[in-house]
């Protein structure tokens, strides 16, 4: 199976991201822009937490904090889980499953250099999939078809 290396390469290494002091409306508007369901909060260069549709839906609306000027530093998750580009993207799929997220910041040391989330592995493996049926019918099929 193909790592996280194999992953970045075909979906590219954009990163959306915020400050902790980014306001809630300012980072759900960035990332509503992009379309993404998540940003990563850095402080410079660091990764200190990640802001989700998730975070926003049960740590603000739900707590209707949604007309205050809440930070995003209050309501971002802390514990994160990432991976290196060494990560074999079942290890991933676990990852996720197990910890009941969606996306995984991609580091080298203590740099990010990429996020995943489940849609690009599900749609990388439905490709390899793809092409590996192809593969198989045009060898079945033989020379001539």
């Amino acid at each position: 199976m193909a790592n996280v290396s194999k992953l970045l390469e075909e979906k590219g290494k954009e990163i959306i991201s915020v400050s902790p002091d980014t306001g809630i409306r300012d980072a759900v508007a960035k990332m509503a822009e992009k379309s993404a369901g998540t940003a990563l909060v850095m402080d410079g260069n660091k990764l200190v937490g990640i802001f989700s549709e998730r975070d926003f839906i049960r740590k603000i609306y739900l707590q209707d904090e949604c007309g205050k000027n809440v930070k995003v530093s209050k309501m971002m998750s802390t514990e994160l889980t990432t991976v290196t580009v060494d990560t074999s993207l079942e290890d991933c799929m676990n990852l996720m499953t197990d910890k009941r997220i969606r996306h995984l910041p991609v580091m080298d040391g203590d740099r990010v250099i990429g996020v995943i989330s489940i849609g690009d592995i599900v749609k990388h493996m439905v490709h390899e999939k793809d092409f590996l049926i192809k593969n198989l019918q045009d060898y079945i099929a033989g020379p001539g078809m």
